[in-house]
């Protein structure tokens, strides 16, 4: 592609640099996209996140994120998971 050192003047997300070097639609579906790797919460998980986060919201001197996810009942979620969950809710 003659127009590919226009491609590099501009910041890019390492898929689109992977398609760049490896040539276009070489990624699969979903791939290197990083909300297709996140599995959505559930509302059960909802719930349950907002309920401890009201049991845990009033202790002093703790980091409420860490309690959550001591006592999350799915495993697996990420502390920024959590705290973006937490803040769309």
């Amino acid at each position: 592609n003659k127009k590919a050192f226009v491609e590099l003047l501009f910041w890019k997300s390492p898929a689109a640099v992977y398609e760049m070097t490896k040539g276009y639609s070489s990624l699969q579906e979903g791939e290197g996209t990083t909300r297709s790797r996140v599995p959505p919460w559930t509302p059960q998980e909802e719930q349950e996140l907002r309920e401890l986060y009201w049991k845990y919201k009033e202790v002093e001197g703790g980091d409420i994120i860490s309690a959550i996810l001591a006592h999350l009942p799915t495993p697996g979620r990420t502390r920024r998971q959590v705290v973006k969950q937490l803040v769309r809710m």
